[in-house]
């Protein structure tokens, strides 16, 4: 009896219909429908960054080219707003994926956006400015 987890089949196209729904729903979404809709100028063009975004992240395509925080870091987001957005991706991921490749996808998320929650200072701890030499 092996330990070894199930190997992921995700391919691109898997990451296409998962960035699509995903995406569809944050729109509609009351909670997360207000941040992303006014940042958000071109639908299309943003789910074909976050494909190469999350290929980068799954397949390891290196395609995608940009610096998420910087990216997030205008906008009015919230920490509790990383816990619907994981419950959002794990649900949608499961909907259009297999059981195996939904955790995986859920996984990355789950890091990203605790990297994200990090460095946009949103995790509840304190994050002094870093000290500077005196002259």
């Amino acid at each position: 009896m092996s330990d070894a987890l199930p190997e992921t089949t995700l391919t691109r196209e898997d990451i296409v219909r998962l960035v699509d729904v995903f995406y569809d729903k944050i729109q509609a979404d009351p909670i997360l429908g207000p941040i992303f809709n006014p940042a958000v100028h071109d639908w299309p063009e943003h789910k074909a960054t976050l494909v190469k975004f999350w290929s980068s992240v799954a397949l390891g395509t290196r395609e995608y080219r940009g610096n998420p925080m910087a990216a997030h870091r205008p906008h009015p987001i919230l920490g509790e707003h990383f816990g619907h957005w994981l419950a959002l991706w794990r649900q949608t991921a499961h909907e259009v994926l297999n059981d195996v490749d939904a955790e995986e996808m859920y996984a990355y998320a789950q890091r990203i956006a605790r990297s994200l929650k990090l460095g946009l200072g949103l995790d509840g701890r304190w994050h002094p400015l870093p000290m500077h030499p005196g002259p």
